[in-house]
């Protein structure tokens, strides 16, 4: 199947999934601005698509084949956020040979915005995540705290975009690094628990900056059915308010499509996350009226 057509095919088939009970019929054409979320996670230094006699993913994957996904997407529509859930490095010689440099230059090529960070990013220690960071065009988000590190400064707790008008704040979540980093590799860098972050972030950002969208990268994990009670993408969405789009990573997860919680609140929460290794790129499109009423529709595309 033609790339083209199996755009519009999947395109024609994704469920619409509304945030405020409106179907995207209801809505004027006239009075709607139509915003393009597109994302990655655990893409692992994947750089080239996978082998023709690869025996899970032959010929799938690969940089060229998401940045042109990209721009036909682009072309679409130009109102476009490209973001990252993190762990971009880790996983081909690529990252082993040039410690992430070609890694960030391909993202600025493809248009990444705001990316977070993954524990994997810290496998050639804080200093070598640093002296990356002049490569990349994009920014960095995250609830870690870097104060007594050589990051601080260079990593956000949060980054507002405004596209068309409309007005998205994004923040980032780290996973629990104990266990999972050494600590020669991210020494004084400090975890803080995602819920009681999302929570303070997210009612900043939606309250105080007066965000009409607000986006979590988290890099926590979609979920852990052998331990119903650890923090994850799921919880998060049920234990916070204010949160519309939950863009997960870490856990490797592939969802066709955005899954939907309740808030605390009541309110639908959308959560995504496209597996790993650049093989899936995730589209969520957000419809706001002039009164910032919101419908969306999403998917999982297959790169």
């Amino acid at each position: 199947m033609k790339r083209r057509d199996f755009i519009k095919n999947t395109a024609a088939s994704s469920a619409l999934l509304t945030l405020t009970g409106l179907s995207l019929s209801s809505f004027k054409s006239e009075t709607v601005k139509h915003i393009t979320i597109l994302h990655t996670n655990d893409v692992h230094s994947y750089i080239d698509p996978f082998p023709p006699n690869h025996p899970k993913n032959p010929n799938m994957g690969g940089v060229a084949r998401r940045a042109a996904l990209i721009e036909t997407i682009r072309q679409e529509n130009p109102n476009v956020l490209l973001l990252d859930a993190g762990d971009i490095f880790q996983g081909t010689p690529y990252f082993n040979y040039y410690g992430g440099e070609l890694e960030f230059k391909l993202m600025n090529m493809m248009g990444y915005e705001i990316v977070t960070l993954g524990n994997h990013d810290f496998d050639n220690g804080i200093d070598g995540l640093l002296a990356q960071m002049p490569n990349a065009n994009f920014e960095f988000v995250s609830n870690y705290g870097f104060q007594n590190t050589v990051l601080d400064g260079h990593v956000k707790p949060y980054k507002i975009k405004n596209v068309d008008g409309i007005k998205i704040g994004i923040f980032g979540l780290g996973v629990e690094l104990q266990g999972l980093v050494d600590k020669k590799n991210c020494k004084e860098t400090v975890y803080h628990e995602p819920i009681e972050s999302a929570t303070d972030m997210a009612r900043i950002l939606k309250h105080e900056q007066k965000c009409d969208l607000v986006i979590c990268l988290s890099h926590i994990g979609y979920e852990y059915k052998e331990d119903p009670n650890k923090v994850c993408d799921l919880l998060l969405a049920k234990k916070t308010k204010d949160i519309d789009l939950i863009i997960g990573g870490h856990t490797h997860t592939f969802l066709n499509k955005p899954v939907i919680e309740k808030n605390l609140d009541g309110k639908d929460v959308l959560i995504n996350q496209v597996g790993c290794y650049g093989l899936n790129l995730g589209r969520i499109d957000f419809y706001l009226t002039s009164d910032r009423q919101i419908a969306s529709k999403g998917k999982s595309i297959i790169v």
